[in-house]
């Protein structure tokens, strides 16, 4: 059941409708598990997601959805606290033929774990950017990785700031262990060293003693890869310290909701590198943002990479199910607020920029990639 080249996967259903879809079953719509972190260090990003995920449903559906039935959404939690819940609610729905795919955001050890549930029975598709190498059959990673995000980063940083001396802190899982192990390749490579390298569990409520560790170091930049309102608690306490007033941070995982929740006084000095901001002033972007602010309910959530990446995934499930008419391309062309092209878990066209925080507002400064 492999499909990281790009061909698609028929959904393996458990009982007595094994290996039907759901034109084929009779099902009057396509249900699709939808997986969005309510709560948590990553519970910041849900409401976005929620509605990002509404909007391209929404789209699909209009456009004759799925092979000519409604795209059905079940919306589940994917908070990293609440993971064994979420595996229960998975094997259930699976189990009894009442799910097709699963579009997901969430936590790289909250997909590791769902892909022993799921085990190739039907697509599965997670959407933010992650540490790379994903090789579980049926899983389809469309975000970016270290090699495309972090890398030409800490390159251009190390050039244009001249920073050496580099603390990298996280929480404690695989994506920020398996993106320092990158970082700290490429920090060599570019001639600087580590002074500091740290990780703590989700749910940071006091960063201050953190903060003042890596100060200890005497570090020029900081790599900040604490999820969600970890990262936010960790702001607070850096600039309440006035770290920001000499020393640089750069995150790729940092988005509005938390910059916003940051404050603007606790910001300076701060670059974030992402394939996504809702600033961005691309075509693409703009119709997105239209779109999106017309869809929903006034105010909307504030737009963001994570959510963004949701929409995305929504619209790479339904492009990949239309080509059940046994198209063997080696790409998927799909909806999104930029360009979207997935040939493998390993290969994909996406944009890649740099921005730096100007209060609460990120300012796009270039393209890397």
């Amino acid at each position: 059941m492999e499909a990281i080249d790009g061909s698609v996967p028929k959904a393996r259903i458990s009982g007595p409708r094994a290996g039907l879809l759901p034109w084929e079953r009779g099902d009057e719509t396509h249900r699709v598990a939808v997986l969005v972190p309510i709560g948590g260090s990553a519970g910041i990003w849900g409401p976005s997601c929620i509605s990002c995920a509404q909007v391209a449903i929404g789209e699909i559906n209009a456009a004759d959805g799925i092979n000519g039935l409604p795209l059905e959404p079940i919306f589940l939690n994917s908070d990293a606290d609440t993971v064994h819940t979420l595996e229960r609610e998975i094997n259930e729905l699976l189990d009894n033929g009442e799910i097709s795919g699963v579009v997901g955001m969430s936590v790289s050890s909250v997909r590791q774990r769902l892909n022993k549930i799921i085990a190739g029975r039907v697509p599965h598709i997670y959407t933010p950017h992650y540490e790379g190498n994903e090789h579980s059959p049926n899983v389809f990673t469309i975000g970016d990785t270290p090699d495309q995000n972090l890398v030409p980063a800490i390159r251009r940083l190390t050039d244009t700031l001249k920073v050496k001396r580099w603390a990298l802190i996280g929480n404690d899982y695989v994506w920020p262990r398996m993106s320092h192990v990158v970082a700290k390749r490429t920090i060599a490579e570019t001639g600087g060293n580590v002074v500091f390298e740290g990780y703590v569990p989700f749910g940071l409520e006091d960063a201050s003693w953190l903060v003042e560790r890596i100060a200890k170091s005497r570090p020029d930049i900081v790599l900040v890869s604490l999820i969600g309102q970890d990262g936010v608690e960790f702001n607070r306490s850096f600039g309440a310290m006035n770290l920001d007033r000499r020393i640089f941070r750069l995150s790729t995982v940092l988005e509005e909701n938390a910059l916003l929740a940051s404050e603007s006084a606790n910001t300076k000095r701060l670059f974030v590198s992402a394939a996504y901001f809702s600033s961005l002033q691309t075509d693409q972007n703009l119709a997105f943002r239209e779109r999106y602010e017309a869809g929903l309910r006034k105010p909307p959530p504030m737009l963001n990479s994570f959510g963004q990446s949701i929409y995305e995934g929504m619209n790479f499930y339904s492009a990949m199910m239309r080509r059940e008419d046994g198209s063997r391309r080696a790409a998927i062309d799909y909806q999104s607020a930029r360009d979207g092209r997935y040939y493998s878990n390993a290969k994909k066209d996406t944009s890649v920029y740099l921005a730096r925080a100007d209060g609460v507002q990120f300012c796009v400064t270039e393209q890397l990639a």
